[in-house]
């Protein structure tokens, strides 16, 4: 398990009202939201430049916006299994 950084920590107190509020049906949904193929390509695409060090500074400022989204939905899809669990 990754150790949580003090922006991840931030990060998941601003979202628990978010978790608290959500219907079966709403954590069902947010737990098992996936992106589509086309996206993941392009992240991966991204994150093999970035490995590669070869991103321009757009790509960067792209991939860094991808992290930060990517970071908010592992957040509130852990909420959202939380839920579930608690409620079942």
């Amino acid at each position: 398990m990754h150790e949580k950084t003090p922006a991840t920590r931030l990060l998941d107190r601003l979202l628990d009202p978010v978790g608290r509020c959500l219907s079966q049906r709403a954590a069902r949904e947010l737990a098992s939201l996936r992106a589509d193929e086309e996206v993941q390509a392009h992240i991966r695409e991204l994150a093999e430049k970035c490995n590669e060090g070869t991103l321009s500074a757009e790509e960067r400022a792209e991939y860094e916006s991808y992290i930060m989204a990517a970071n908010v939905v592992a957040i509130l899809q852990a909420k959202a299994r939380a839920r579930l669990t608690t409620s079942s």
